[in-house]
Parts: structure tokens; C-alpha cells; sequence
């Protein structure tokens, strides 16, 4: 009789019994702030809550401003504007990530430079982008991602070095640290995401964060419409001359790029619960890694002693197939999620060959002329370390597994050895 569940045995976990944590989360205190939106008649532009998450999120995330918008695709696009980036100035983006990192800087009309990422953490490597650096590079999008931390201690000094801007994209890491500093107060602008699925959610949305009052005042026109700032919206801008557009007050060319109160009230919420939950994923996924170190054949992603405080979106491994008698990654994870009851993915698909990233679709938007339209072909980069973790390493479920207690992490383990007891059974 067969023993995995993928071929009819039974699973590690009947979710029909024992389902796993629920996400988003919500309670009495999202359904009382909505209804206080409701009743209010301010349901967007600069709201009361719009104002207090703005408040709360900057002073959580260690500062001075906190801007939210519509979302976290748009905080990158308005980062780089805001930055001047542009025609001609290439901005250097990891290989491994999701597509809107590199197709933003495409938005803006300069050239996203692929390189490739550390086998260790997946995030961005340091020693690629010393090579990559031209005198048209501009800027470096780090992506911090899933439960790792881009190196930002060598990021920030290649940036010093080579005077570059650094824009976190922090769409999975909010809360997280890096030797004391959250991320998106380490760079020069922080991009986050509010997507369904992120650890802080609002359904969509998100927000940059900054230390730089000008460049505040700047991102905060270029999300609504390019108005200037209200009155008192940033400390120490002179609002006459201050504003993005020139010292007669003119505004700028823009769009409404604004969340909803709704979501904001949301996020204040959730911006409660953040820092326990975020504990409680940074304790059951190092409980779990210690037990995926003894299991043959997968490891855990490495984690810096740099990282202060961890925060997971997703938790990710890494997957041997020699271990398991050559079985093919596919079929692992697919063993893996029959096992367990819950979606098994790989990691993002590079970028040099994404079925989502793909500019050379849009010729009326893109084709500039023939030499930029070359300089955006993502297939002109390669990117081994990204292939090699996309196809044959990664193995990625949803952060909502953390959120359990230790045996439901023992139970995610006893799949694995299940699986690796029983691999026979695959290669029938």
C-alpha cells in the first residue's frame, strides 16, 4: 500500500480537521474602525487614519516620514522619480525578485541592470554589483527577501563609494532589522507593500519611507496628483519654495496614487499585531530550521547575525534532489503539498526569463528607440545562481505556517522525512 498522500495514503494533516492559522487576520477592532470610516463621509485623500498610520508606521519603522499610497509596485516608481532617476541612468535590481522591482525602473524610462543573487540568502550579492556598476548606474534596488536580509552594510558602503542612491524594497520585511536599524530606514528611501498576502495587509497598498524631508515632500506630491504638501505635512520645508516644482509654487506632473481610508483603518490594526506576530514567525521558523538541518537533503535559508529581528514573508528552503534519489524539485513540493494541505511554491522565476517580466510586449510604452529597446531585453543577462535556486533548490509556503504553534513546525518536518523515507514511491 502506497504511503504518501499524493498516492493515496494518508496525509500528515487532514486540514479539514486541523486547518492551519487563517490570513489575513482581523477582529472587532478592524470591524469598529471601518464602520467609524464609514460613518465619517472621509473616505480618502489625507484622512484622519491615513494621518495616524503615516504617524505610527514612521515612528515604528525608525523614520521621520511615512507616506502611503496606492501600491507597493507605485512606491518603488515614485522613489525613483523622486530620486531624479531616468532616461539613460541604469539602477541596479537583483535577478531573484518579483517583476515590479525591475519593471518600475522601466516606468521611468532607465534600465533595469539584472545581477545575480548569494546561493546563501537569495538576496542581491554584493560582489555582482561592484561588476555591474557603470557611470550611468544611478541607484541600487536591494530586495530583501522572504526571510532574508539584502547585505546592507556592503550595500551601503558600495553606494557611498560609488555615489549612488539605495531604494529597500521592504515588501517582505516589514518590521525586520538589520544591526538595530529596521529595514526602510537604512537606504535612502524604503518601499513597502500592503498586497493580500504580505505580513502587514490591507488588501493593496503601500508606503515609502524616508529620512529625507525634500525627498518626502517630493514623494508625497507625486502620490496625489503633485500637490504640494498641506500645511505642516513635513517639518522644516519652507511650503513656498520646498514643494516638487519651482520656487513660484508650481506643482508637478503626476497622478492620484492615494490609499483609502478603509485601508488605512486597517492598517492601524494590523500595525498592532505586527511586532507579536512577527515574533511569533521568527520563533517557529527557527525552531523549524533546526529541524530541517537534521533532515538528508534540505537546508535552511542562512541567517546573518546582522539581523537583528526577523520578519518572514513566506518561509523558504532549500532542496537537494541527490538526497532524495534524484527526484525532481517538482514533484517534491508537489509531494510536500499533498502531504500538508497547503500551496507549495518554488521561488520567484528570474527575471532574465519571467513569464511577468516581459517589456519587450510593449513597444508603443518601451521602444524608445533600437538601443534602448536592446538595453531592457532581460535575456541579456545571465543569471545562473537565480536559475539554479528557481529550478532545482527552492521550496516556498505561505507565512501563515508560522503562525502555528511548535508542533505544527514538528509536523511540517515529519512531511519532509516522510517523503524522504518513502521516495520510492515517487519514482515509480
Amino acid at each position: 500500500m502506497k504511503k504518501l498522500a499524493i498516492n493515496g495514503g494518508t496525509p500528515c494533516r487532514d486540514i479539514t480537521i486541523q486547518p492551519w492559522p487563517k490570513w489575513p487576520v482581523w477582529g472587532k477592532e478592524e470591524e469598529v474602525a471601518l464602520i467609524d470610516v464609514l460613518h465619517s463621509g472621509v473616505w480618502s485623500y489625507n484622512g484622519p487614519k491615513e494621518m495616524e498610520f503615516n504617524r505610527l508606521f514612521a515612528e515604528y519603522t525608525g523614520v521621520k516620514h511615512a507616506i502611503c499610497t496606492v501600491n507597493g509596485t507605485i512606491t518603488l516608481q515614485i522613489a525613483l522619480e523622486a530620486l531624479g532617476i531616468g532616461v539613460g541612468d541604469e539602477v541596479i535590481v537583483p535577478g531573484l525578485t518579483w517583476q515590479a522591482t525591475a519593471a518600475t525602473v522601466i516606468d521611468v524610462n532607465a534600465i533595469p541592470i539584472l545581477v545575480d543573487v548569494s546561493e546563501d540568502n537569495w538576496c542581491i550579492d554584493p560582489k555582482e554589483i561592484e561588476k555591474a556598476i557603470t557611470p550611468r548606474t544611478k541607484a541600487i534596488i536591494p530586495v530583501h527577501l522572504y526571510g532574508a536580509f539584502a547585505d546592507m552594510d556592503a550595500i551601503m558602503a558600495i553606494a557611498k563609494k560609488h555615489n549612488l542612491y539605495v531604494i529597500e524594497d521592504c515588501a517582505h520585511k516589514h518590521g525586520g532589522e538589520w544591526n538595530g536599524k529596521k529595514a526602510g530606514s537604512i537606504g535612502d528611501i524604503g518601499s513597502f507593500s500592503y498586497q493580500l498576502s504580505k505580513h502587514l495587509t490591507s488588501g493593496e497598498g503601500g508606503s515609502v519611507t524616508t529620512n529625507n524631508t525634500e525627498l518626502a515632500n517630493k514623494l508625497d506630491a507625486l502620490r496625489n496628483c503633485g500637490r504640494r504638501p498641506e500645511a505642516d505635512a513635513f517639518e522644516g520645508v519652507d511650503k513656498g519654495a520646498g514643494d516638487y516644482g519651482d520656487d513660484d509654487g508650481n506643482f508637478i506632473q503626476s497622478g492620484n496614487l492615494r490609499i483609502t481610508e478603509f485601508q488605512a483603518a486597517i492598517l492601524v490594526e494590523g500595525l498592532k499585531r505586527l511586532p507579536a506576530q512577527n515574533e511569533n514567525r521568527d520563533a517557529n521558523a527557527e525552531y523549524l530550521n533546526s529541524l530541517l538541518a537534521e533532515i538528508p537533503g534540505v537546508s535552511p535559508i542562512a541567517r546573518d547575525k546582522r539581523e537583528t529581528k526577523k520578519a518572514y514573508f513566506n518561509f523558504a528552503f532549500k532542496y537537494s534532489k541527490n538526497e532524495f534519489k534524484g527526484l525532481p524539485i517538482e514533484k517534491f513540493r508537489n509531494a510536500l503539498q499533498a502531504e500538508l494541505g497547503l500551496v507549495v511554491d518554488s521561488s520567484y522565476e528570474p527575471l532574465n526569463n519571467c513569464s511577468l517580466y516581459v517589456p519587450h510586449t510593449k513597444p508603443s510604452r518601451h521602444k524608445l528607440n533600437d538601443v534602448y529597446w536592446e538595453e531592457i531585453d532581460p535575456k541579456r543577462f545571465s543569471l545562473p545562481v537565480c536559475e539554479r535556486i528557481f529550478k532545482e533548490q527552492s521550496v516556498c509556503v505561505h507565512h501563515k505556517v508560522l503562525m502555528g504553534s511548535t508542533a505544527d513546525m514538528d509536523l511540517v518536518a515529519e512531511a519532509i522525512k516522510k517523503i524522504y523515507e518513502h521516495v520510492s514511491e515517487l519514482l515509480d
